[in-house]
């Protein structure tokens, strides 16, 4: 009864967080790279302490992320390498068994 509720998940899923993710950690290296050169030049500023709460931001989206693709890897190990076909009935057509 487990395989019946445990849906594998949709590659389509998968890509867009594999996207999303990329786009997080774009995002952190560039306010991590934005919030160095602020605090190099003007160390203690407003500036600098918005940039860093940036990177702090997406620094935690991109965990998220990163652990929703783990957590969906996990699942797919766990379930079966193939789904299982439905069985011929005598109708010929392709159904539950004995339909």
């Amino acid at each position: 009864m487990d395989s019946l509720t445990h849906a594998t998940p949709a590659p389509r899923a998968v890509r867009q967080l594999r996207r999303i993710r990329a786009a997080y950690a774009s995002g952190f290296a560039l306010w991590a790279a934005a919030a160095v050169w602020e605090g190099w030049h003007r160390p203690g500023s407003r500036e600098m302490w918005v940039l860093v709460l940036l990177v702090a931001l997406f620094t935690g989206l991109l965990c998220v992320a990163a652990a929703s693709l783990y957590r969906l890897r996990r699942s797919v190990r766990g379930a079966p390498a193939v789904a299982p076909a439905l069985a011929v009935g005598r109708s010929g057509r392709r159904g539950p068994a004995g339909a």
